[in-house]
């Protein structure tokens, strides 16, 4: 029998080598070649990180963790009070239905989703006639803006937010909150002191799946942002239309590290022990 549990261990550790590891090393190995004319060639060169660390495109890239942090933080402070909701208040029945509504939107397809934003958002769109039927200007910055997108990266990856939030608030023990009610602790106490501190491994979670997807988005900004608006996907996928694979892999290479650094650290602050636990360590430490 464990000659049969190794076996079955190893399809998907294939499966994620020849898919995930490969690609990614390929990748890297291809951000040290050269670029020639529409070609490239191997060699060993950091010319694609200089060009891009010492280029316009770094500001690019300082951009992406801004508005991605910033589209973050929004989303969570809507999904953890709708998490929280779901997950204490309502009943069982409904909480199903809810989450069930939030997976409609993956049954359309996610640039039609993303273009329904520009209607809604447009000039001649219901918001802005809402506003001209109460005798109101038009207000022009709701489109092609910083703002647009923001509403277009918090609506795409809210859903994933949402669940693992609902997952994490959901399995806390229910005798941990009435024990601290029983103790006459005040209830806005008692979600500082319980409920909050023992969702974070949900809240990291969805802080990571909501920043991931933001720092890689590309049809948002180009929809919703307008012409000249350019996040670091828009970079990487404006680089490959030049055929310039070298430059564009040293880009998705600086991504992908910066990537692993969020995971590694949410694999350090959950993997040993509960991450309550090792806040207090880390506060006990000399």
């Amino acid at each position: 029998m464990a000659w049969a549990r190794r076996g079955f261990l190893l399809l998907p550790m294939a499966f994620v080598m020849l898919f995930l590891v490969f690609p990614l090393a390929f990748m890297l190995m291809v951000s040290f070649w050269r670029r020639s004319v529409i070609s490239m060639r191997p060699a060993f060169v950091l010319n694609n990180y200089a060009d891009f660390l010492a280029g316009t495109r770094l500001p690019v890239l300082g951009r992406s963790f801004l508005i991605s942090i910033e589209a973050t933080a929004i989303g969570l402070l809507i999904a953890y009070p709708i998490a929280y909701f779901l997950a204490r208040k309502a009943r069982p029945s409904w909480t199903r239905v809810v989450l069930l509504l939030f997976t409609v939107p993956f049954l359309v397809n996610y640039i039609i989703r993303t273009f329904a934003w520009s209607y809604l958002l447009g000039r001649t769109g219901p918001i802005n006639a809402a506003l001209m039927a109460m005798g109101l200007r038009p207000v022009d910055w709701l489109l092609f803006s910083q703002f647009a997108v923001l509403v277009g990266m918090v609506s795409s990856y809210m859903p994933f937010m949402i669940f693992p939030l609902w997952i994490s608030i959901a399995g806390i023990d229910k005798r941990l909150i009435e024990a601290s009610w029983i103790l006459g602790v005040p209830p806005a106490r008692t979600f500082v002191g319980v409920t909050l501190p023992l969702s974070l491994p949900g809240i990291f979670a969805a802080v990571i799946f909501c920043f991931v997807g933001c720092f890689g988005e590309s049809a948002v900004p180009v929809i919703l942002g307008g012409v000249g608006y350019q996040l670091i996907g828009n970079e990487i996928t404006s680089t490959l239309d030049v055929l310039n694979y070298p430059l564009a892999a040293a880009m998705s290479s600086v991504v992908t590290v910066a990537m692993l650094v969020l995971l590694s650290l949410w694999y350090l602050a959950f993997d040993l022990r509960s991450f309550l636990g090792k806040i207090l360590s880390w506060r006990m430490a000399p």
